[in-house]
């Protein structure tokens, strides 16, 4: 994995929560993190990064499972309290948000703990 150490000299450093909220490279804040929806490139088309070293794990999905899940609890207890609205109503207004919601949600979260990781130069624990 290179170091972000470095890559200092080429690159100014790259904020993470930049990177992260507009899902670029974590080197140079320029190329595209995604090929996909949530799958990560092969490297970035701007400065050649490669990102075989990325490995965010599942803590993206836990912080946005308990974020999400609080907030659109807590919303949809307010509407039933206060409208008593149909169950249909509920299903209409639910799914959706918490699908987009968690979708990009997501792709914020993995790229903002992908540049942390590559900040930091994070790597699998090993004993020796």
């Amino acid at each position: 994995m290179p170091l972000a150490d470095e890559d200092k000299a080429i690159w100014p450093p790259v904020s993470p929560v930049g990177a992260g909220l507009k899902c670029t490279c974590p080197r140079c804040g320029q190329g595209r993190l995604y090929a996909g929806v949530l799958t990560p490139a092969r490297r970035c088309m701007s400065c050649g990064l490669d990102y075989s070293f990325i490995d965010s794990g599942d803590g993206p999905a836990v912080f946005v499972i308990l974020i999400l899940g609080f907030v659109v609890v807590g919303l949809a207890l307010f509407v039933e309290t206060t409208f008593s609205p149909p169950f249909w109503v509920h299903v209409v207004l639910w799914i959706p948000l918490i699908v987009v919601a968690a979708l990009w949600a997501l792709r914020v979260t993995k790229a903002f703990m992908i540049a942390l990781q590559y900040r930091t130069s994070a790597s699998e624990g090993r004993l020796h």
